[in-house]
């Protein structure tokens, strides 16, 4: 709940571009040691890294646009915020599609080295998300219930006093997201070793994380916008649309793939 760290002179390091700099460099080494395990070039999965992460910024502004109408495109605002995630996750793998057969390299392998790179990025992410306030909870009444800063409230708008002017105390979503990604980490890191098909780490993270995202958004109460009026007709958040297709693709995806290699070591 700290969105600046220091200054130089008059110019703010926040705390979200720190740790969402950390993330991203931890994901890309993440990424780097799986494909060497995997026989892959460590220096093109850098190098198809940094392209990735351009699709996904990308991606996510774009996705940003759609969902928020009313958003200003040349605005400081939209240049510091983070994106929609789901936009920048899109962004990231269509780049990785597209350069991986001009890298000559196998998508799969590739796709089973970045998936937990990319969870650990969310961890460090999320954790930056709080530290900033946005991606903020609904109003809590447990004991884990968090209080934001008048910085924070500045900064994102996250509300901080009530209708009364009472402190207001709401879901850290954002650390339920963080340490979940953290655990989808370690499931993948683990399922890495031991998958049964290229791809399956893949497969599992597209599963693993729209669950979690479809469960945590019940518990958000920021502006997420509307995508095409969808929210408002069907009654859940552009995320959970997006959470319950990838979800229902992933499973019948990996049904099928493990169906297909038991029939190959069948015959």
């Amino acid at each position: 709940m700290y969105p600046e760290l220091f200054r130089i002179g008059n110019f703010p390091i926040n705390t979200y571009g720190i740790l969402l700099a950390v993330g991203l460099l931890i994901a890309l080494y993440t990424a780097a040691q799986l494909a060497g395990r995997d026989g892959l070039p460590k220096e093109r999965i850098y190098d198809l890294g940094l392209w990735t992460i351009i699709g996904g910024l990308l991606g996510s502004k774009i996705l940003m646009y759609f969902t928020e109408p009313n958003v200003n495109l040349f605005s400081l605002d939209f240049l510091r915020s983070g994106g929609v995630y789901y936009g920048g996750f899109l962004g990231g793998l269509l780049a990785a599609a597209i350069l991986i057969p001009l890298y000559k390299l196998n998508f799969w392998k590739v796709s089973d080295a970045f998936a937990p790179g990319v969870a650990i990025g969310q961890f460090f992410g999320r954790q930056g998300c709080f530290s900033a306030g946005c991606c903020w909870g609904d109003v809590c009444y447990q004991p884990w219930g968090v209080h934001f800063t008048e910085a924070a409230h500045e900064n994102t708008g996250v509300p901080i006093y009530g209708a009364s002017g009472e402190d207001l105390f709401l879901h850290p979503t954002q650390l339920y997201e963080s340490f979940a990604m953290l655990i989808v980490f370690g499931i993948l890191i683990y399922l890495h070793r031991k998958k049964r098909f290229n791809g399956q780490v893949l497969i599992a993270y597209m599963i693993l994380y729209p669950i979690i995202r479809f469960t945590i958004e019940f518990f958000r109460d920021d502006p997420r916008g509307d995508l095409m009026g969808l929210t408002s007709a069907l009654g859940i958040s552009t995320s959970q649309i997006i959470s319950l297709l990838v979800a229902v693709i992933a499973v019948v995806f990996m049904v099928w793939r493990l169906k297909a290699k038991k029939v190959s070591e069948v015959n």
